[in-house]
């Protein structure tokens, strides 16, 4: 639990490249996320090239740390042959915390960066990827080893958010 107590969005890396096993690893827990009927639309780009990276970096004006990041993941929906045409955000996303939390777990810092709701974004990893039309980028997720900032417990529990039974707003 300390994961996800601890996790942070950490946005500045030092200059040091993630290990092939810890990129491995994450990779693994993304794919061990819940998906609907199983159908695991997940794919991963992992970048790691300076020049990629820096291009990455300048999709939007928040998508600068994966500039500065040891490893950017691409992920993306591969919808060609899904059975829940749907759900493919929702298994992205479940994925993508898993990433988070065992990124948490390899004293890694990580920041998610959303893809799949800004057409500009997903237009330009399309081109910059050579996307056919059945992938769909969903976002971006930035590792590196943190250079300042830490994943440390900051407590975010808000009772006023809590409902019984019925709304009470």
């Amino acid at each position: 639990m300390k994961e996800i107590f601890n996790r942070r969005s950490i946005r500045k890396f030092l200059d040091r490249p993630v290990e092939k096993d810890k990129i491995d690893l994450l990779l693994k827990a993304a794919m061990q996320a819940p998906s609907a009927g199983n159908q695991q639309p997940w794919e991963f780009i992992v970048v790691e090239n300076k020049e990629a990276l820096e291009k990455l970096g300048r999709m939007t004006p928040y998508s600068k740390p994966a500039a500065e990041s040891a490893v950017t993941f691409v992920l993306i929906a591969n919808c060609k042959e899904l059975r829940h045409n749907t759900f493919w955000p929702q298994d992205l996303s479940a994925a993508m915390q898993n990433i988070l939390l065992e990124a948490v777990q390899l004293e890694l810092g990580a920041v998610w960066m959303g893809v799949a709701t800004n057409k500009a974004a997903e237009d330009y990893l399309i081109d910059m990827f050579h996307f056919p039309e059945y992938i769909k980028p969903f976002a971006l997720v930035a590792l590196g080893y943190p250079d300042g900032q830490m994943n440390e417990f900051t407590d975010r529990y808000k009772p006023e958010k809590v409902h019984y039974e019925k709304w009470n707003g």
